[in-house]
């Protein structure tokens, strides 16, 4: 059964579906055709339904629940870590509603828990995020909100952290921080979905046992070279949320999507989320 299936060329991803793509497990009976691309750009490609299993930002999900179930395994949730700004001058909380902000995505989960915990800052425009470094450090920008590698890059560059959004949202609602989720269709039986979730979580779970086999898969496709980086991306978004969300991490998503829909910024979700 030949399937689509999409994800991010950054570190947490291809080490999650390193063993799948490249055949490190068995795949049973299906032959998955591999679409890689920026998470903003796979979030827009699920809008239109184009893929059957893809990445998607947390965010991104009550605008397609219509059409896709959220799986328990291949989700990127944060412990008291998120999307970070940062500038290249100490910037005051007070300041922020009125910065010129480079965003990864308007349906990036790191733009919505911005506009959560500041409402006001409304001036954004996007870029893809391993440019916004960039951006900020040229001063086409006066603050980048960045993810994936670059959180542990800005640093070196001179660049400032303004704020960690998910040391936010664990400050104010004491909740884990989903970022991003894996989404399949809802046309397939549970059996498929069911087996395809498993999977992922075979796949996670071999390239924990065997680091070794997926690095040069990770390296091959990733932004920032550095051995080191990559390892510390790693360490942060893969965890046991990624294996499986269970109780807390379902917990986390559904009140993210409760947050948002309360405050105007996503739609309601009339639709199961889960394959329970």
């Amino acid at each position: 059964m030949k399937l689509t299936l999409g994800f991010s060329p950054c570190p947490n991803d291809t080490f999650i579906f390193d063993a799948i793509v490249n055949r490190r497990i068995d795949t049973s009976f299906f032959d998955f055709s591999i679409h890689m691309a920026d998470v903003e750009e796979l979030n827009k490609m699920a809008f239109e339904s184009v893929l059957d299993i893809t990445k998607i930002s947390a965010a991104a999900y009550p605008k397609i629940a219509d059409n896709y179930f959220l799986l328990d395994s291949g989700s990127a949730i944060g412990n008291n870590n998120g999307p970070i700004l940062i500038s290249k001058q100490k910037i005051f909380p007070d300041e922020i509603n009125d910065l010129k902000i480079a965003i990864p995505g308007f349906n990036t989960t790191a733009n919505l828990l911005l506009s959560i915990a500041f409402p006001k800052a409304i001036n954004k425009k996007e870029y893809i995020f391993s440019n916004i470094e960039e951006v900020v450090l040229s001063g086409e920008t006066d603050a980048g909100l960045i993810i994936h590698e670059t959180r542990f890059t800005y640093q070196a560059k001179g660049l400032k952290k303004v704020v960690d959004l998910g040391e936010f949202w664990e400050r104010n609602f004491g909740m884990l921080v989903p970022l991003g989720c894996i989404a399949i269709k809802r046309k397939y039986s549970r059996e498929i979905i069911e087996t395809i979730n498993l999977l992922i979580r075979e796949s996670v779970e071999f390239a924990f046992k065997n680091p070794d086999k997926s690095a040069e898969y990770i390296k091959k496709h990733a932004q920032e070279l550095d051995t080191d980086v990559i390892q510390k991306h790693i360490n942060l978004y893969v965890n046991q949320y990624t294996i499986d969300q269970g109780t807390e991490g379902r917990k986390a998503i559904k009140f993210l999507f409760e947050k948002g829909f309360e405050l105007k910024l996503l739609p309601e979700i009339t639709k199961d989320i889960f394959i329970e």
